[in-house]
């Protein structure tokens, strides 16, 4: 899937004004809160008219000024699933689903609704009320409605906003689930570099209206991290272990990690940098139960932090620091520092 977008659009007391090509199947757009990606969402899906410009996804002109050109929403094949679901109250879950299977174009069969059903768990849900589902139940059908509707690309406009952490992880496994078995392209749109790098490859940052920066989605975090949107959090893909005491053993980089929690099977878990600390030296005692000899690769600059990537093993970490500490520490790519980590400092997502 490849997207094209040159495009301007004026409000009062702010403009759009982006130029960007994507391509891929797993796109991210990240940006705070009023940085115009709403606005870029109603443009690609044909609810916003840009005031010039052009939007092609795939070579297909849907918007131009020159020459004149506008494909009307119901015929541009792009679904939206928006952050509250926007069900049909009155109708129940299999008629809304129905409603999205009647929006396909003359001739396409695209997804069964029963397989739909069977790949988000919806079966027990087709009779009942939409009033009657959960929160995560209904962002669940609000995606099934939108692939029935057999589109050449979803857009995911911060589909996991005001969710807790559990509901949040789960929707997350459902809709990679749904990419792995359907193949469908899709724009994620969120302002949470975690849910990010969990959903996309590539990722274009928008900024008061502008394009900021593109490239890989985990170099967007780390470029991004600590410039108002939190510390980084390091990912930690892990599986089996062994019980240790009141503590859990699992093979990682070089060694073993010692955590708190147990995991069952292959698991995730988040690091915040902010709970790791350096040390030049090989400390003769310290209470942390993770002591991980490491290699600097880069600095980076987070303002009035750094962020120190270490080489562990063939695994990376990131952690970080005051500025003054990089000079006091003398840390720099290719010197050896050693990593101190609380077991309990790691955190189970899934």
């Amino acid at each position: 899937m490849r997207i094209d977008v040159s495009a301007t659009k004026r409000f009062p007391g702010f403009s759009l004004d982006v130029s960007f090509s994507a391509e891929g199947s797993r796109i991210g757009l990240f940006g705070p809160s009023g940085s115009g990606k709403s606005t870029l969402i109603g443009i690609l899906s044909g609810l916003i008219a840009p005031d010039t410009g052009s939007v092609s996804v795939d070579g297909d002109t849907l918007f131009s000024t020159s020459p004149l050109r506008s494909v009307p929403p119901e015929r541009r094949r792009i679904a939206v699933v928006f952050q509250r679901p926007l069900l049909f109250p009155h109708l129940d879950v299999r008629r809304n689903l129905l409603y999205g299977q009647a929006r396909r174009p003359g001739g396409r069969r695209g997804i069964s609704l029963e397989t739909v059903a069977n790949i988000l768990r919806i079966e027990p849900l087709l009779d009942r009320g939409v009033r009657d589902l959960s929160g995560g139940e209904q962002r669940r059908v609000s995606l099934a409605r939108a692939l029935l509707a057999c589109p050449r690309l979803l857009l995911l406009d911060e589909p996991l906003s005001g969710l807790d952490d559990p509901l949040k992880f789960e929707i997350i496994r459902y809709l990679n689930r749904v990419h792995e078995e359907f193949g469908i392209p899709f724009l994620f749109i969120s302002h949470d570099l975690l849910e990010m790098r969990l959903m996309t490859d590539r990722t274009i940052v928008l900024a008061d209206g502008r394009i900021a920066g593109a490239s890989a989605t985990e170099e967007v975090a780390l470029q991004w991290s600590g410039r108002g949107v939190g510390a980084y959090t390091n990912l930690l893909r892990i599986s089996g272990g062994r019980e240790l005491s009141d503590l859990y053993a699992y093979r990682w980089g070089a060694g073993e990690l010692l955590l708190a929690a147990k995991a069952e099977g292959d698991a995730l878990f988040e690091l915040s940098s902010r709970d790791i600390v350096l040390f030049r030296r090989n400390p003769e005692a310290i209470s942390a139960r993770n002591l991980l000899e490491c290699r600097v690769t880069r600095l980076l600059d987070w303002g009035k932090r750094a962020g120190v990537e270490l080489a562990y093993g063939g695994e990376t970490l990131v952690a970080e620091v005051m500025r003054e500490s990089v000079a006091e520490l003398s840390i720099a790519p290719g010197v050896t520092v050693y990593a101190a980590v609380k077991a309990s400092a790691f955190r189970l997502l899934r």
